[in-house]
């Protein structure tokens, strides 16, 4: 490891500031698998002196790698190459829970659940589900997990009158509405970027401000009822939402 610190390897003007050297050589050397999950860096004063660079250059061009969470800093140990995340690809044009799409991969799914219950519903919820104002809303807050990994934290509100028991939800909660006859069969779905904060990120297990996917749905049953309001939080690292794209019939086309 020790020849990847070198002041040779910092000597070219032209290459950029010098923490964004550092940056780039670590991050490649990761990609590589030159350095592997869990490999140790060097602590940031012997990694100044192997590179002849400053102590604030080296903690700037580390900091970076640790945002993005290539590297993971442990307090009294150190400053660590972070596991590697399977990267999974989520189509967008099926309406799926999250138990259902790992299960198609054959992956584990886990559920740390933060709250479940019945409560008055907030203005956004009362606006997204079309309550009333004495309606009761069902919340469900988890942090879901795929084979010990935290992946996503999903926070859902249904009426009170399609989720009367929100404790009795275990695993799935579609499989649930689908018992009641009421499963969703058609959702609008949003998604936009988001950097996490401290406490979402703790629950992800990512370092605070690492990139996220902000994902808004609302499902309708075929009545045209709003059945669910839901808001999660998935790991920007983790996650590809693929979309496939068809040409317009050519009629739309000419009036474009």
């Amino acid at each position: 490891m020790s020849d990847l610190f070198t002041p040779e390897a910092f000597a070219d003007p032209g290459a950029g500031p010098l923490y964004v050297q550092l940056h780039r050589r670590i991050a490649e050397a990761i990609a590589s698998g030159r350095l592997q999950p869990g490999d140790n860096l060097p602590p940031e004063r012997e990694l100044a002196a192997l590179t002849g660079l400053s102590r604030v250059t080296v903690r700037k061009g580390v900091e970076a790698l640790v945002a993005s969470g290539q590297l993971v800093q442990r307090r009294g140990s150190g400053t660590f190459v972070a596991p590697r995340v399977e990267r999974l690809e989520q189509a967008l044009s099926l309406l799926t829970s999250f138990t259902e799409d790992m299960g198609r991969r054959g992956r584990r799914v886990e559920s740390r659940w933060l709250a479940r219950g019945l409560h008055a519903p907030a203005p956004e919820e009362v606006m997204a589900l079309g309550l009333g104002a004495n309606d009761r809303v069902a919340r469900l807050a988890r942090v879901r997990s795929s084979d010990g990994t935290p992946l996503a934290i999903e926070r859902a509100s249904l009426p009170a009158s399609i989720l009367p028991d929100p404790e009795g939800v275990e695993a799935s909660l579609y499989a649930v509405l689908e018992a009641r006859g009421t499963r969703p069969v058609r959702a609008v779905q949003r998604i936009s970027a988001a950097n996490l904060g401290a406490r979402d990120a703790d629950l992800l297990g990512v370092p605070p401000g690492a990139a996220g996917l902000r994902i808004e749905r609302v499902s309708y049953l075929p009545s045209g009822q709003v059945v669910e309001f839901t808001r999660s939080l998935y790991r920007g690292d983790a996650y590809d939402f693929a979309v496939e794209l068809k040409l317009a019939p050519e009629a739309e086309r000419n009036h474009a």
